[in-house]
């Protein structure tokens, strides 16, 4: 799973992170590497939808913050990520 945009909603679900730390977290739950590029354009988009604002620190470090939409849209995309991994392995079950 390589989508930039359900990494970084996942990786926020489990707290507020600045852009440094998704990419450690991702790469460590993933096991896949965001380029700063794949990572800031994600969270510029995520921003814009409305899935994701930025908290307010006195850090040079920018920290974003999951919200209640971006929270409802992860689990719907999990939802169905999840439906396609139990068909899948049934049907690898008869194969």
């Amino acid at each position: 799973m390589t989508d930039p945009t359900l990494l970084v909603l996942a990786s926020l679900a489990d707290g507020d992170k600045h852009g440094y730390a998704m990419m450690e977290d991702i790469q460590c739950f993933a096991a896949v590497r965001l380029g700063p590029g794949t990572l800031y354009g994600a969270i510029t988009r995520l921003e814009e939808r409305g899935w994701i604002r930025p908290v307010n620190t006195e850090d040079r470090r920018q920290p974003y913050r999951i919200t209640g939409a971006g929270r409802a849209y992860l689990e719907e995309q999990v939802a169905g990520l999840d439906r396609v991994l139990k068909t899948a392995a049934k049907r690898l079950k008869h194969a």
